[in-house]
């Protein structure tokens, strides 16, 4: 099986903590060279430091906030100038907890600004680089929610939905080129987003944060939360030379919760 990415690089979003940061650490143990992006410098040169680095590996970041997309733009458009870029991880927090019902215009365009806008503009500045390479691994980090909407999550059931349509259609517009376009759908990850759903939810119900987390893990055949390296792993076999057949489809990494093929 040829997992190799030597002389392949990587743009990895959200890559100073939990999935993003593990899966710019997986791809680059296979080999690519990784373009971290996040909006915390301090942090982003912490996580360079922390990638395996063979000889001829160059590692390098962009300082980027998504939400303000116009100076995503900027800095991903200056970075297509010089370099190629074979394989895009998008992935961004998810949005606020909360009932749909409730939920502001201003929240559900926020949302949407967030991720599947800042995803088309990444796709839009790197994608004539793969063309000409004849490789291309666009790999958006969604949720479960595309297949089963996700209880107390209203707008972010919303727009994973739409980043979801939107790769589907991406991924026969761009598989002529040997560009590929996949959707990793993670479960419940031991993430700092999770503790912050779960912390909501302790203040909403007064209930105990072990209590409800053990409620979680309760509808997890596998019966234990995943470590974001788990879903990391997904991400790198997608982006691997191996997976050039597999275009379009949802991977759910969930330990079994999600109750549908």
């Amino acid at each position: 099986m040829d997992l190799n990415l030597k002389g392949k690089r990587a743009v990895v979003c959200g890559s100073t903590q939990g999935i993003g940061k593990a899966s710019a650490i997986e791809l680059a143990l296979l080999g690519a060279h990784i373009t971290l992006i996040a909006r915390n410098e301090v942090k982003l040169k912490s996580v360079l430091q922390e990638l395996d680095t063979a000889v001829g590996q160059e590692h390098n970041f962009l300082i980027a906030d998504f939400d303000y997309p116009d100076t995503l733009r900027k800095e991903i458009t200056k970075f297509a100038l010089t370099q190629v870029a074979h394989i895009l991880v998008n992935n961004t927090g998810g949005p606020p907890a909360g009932q749909a019902i409730d939920a502001t215009a201003d929240d559900y365009i926020k949302a949407f600004s967030t991720h599947l806008l800042c995803n088309q503009l990444l796709v839009q500045a790197l994608a004539p680089g793969m063309k000409e390479q004849k490789y291309g691994r666009i790999i958006n980090v969604i949720s479960t929610s595309v297949k089963a909407p996700i209880k107390g999550l209203g707008v972010s059931n919303t727009i994973r939905g739409a980043v979801a349509n939107w790769a589907k259609t991406l991924s026969s517009e761009l598989a002529p080129f040997g560009i590929t376009v996949n959707n990793v759908l993670p479960g419940s990850t031991m993430t700092a987003r999770l503790g912050i759903v779960l912390q909501q939810q302790v203040e909403k119900t007064g209930r105990s944060f072990d209590e409800l987390k053990k409620e979680m893990i309760s509808d997890i055949p596998i019966g234990r939360i995943a470590e974001p390296y788990e879903i990391a792993v997904a991400v790198a076999f997608l982006a691997s030379p191996a997976a050039a057949y597999i275009n379009g489809i949802n991977v759910p990494v969930d330990g079994g919760r999600t109750k549908s093929l």
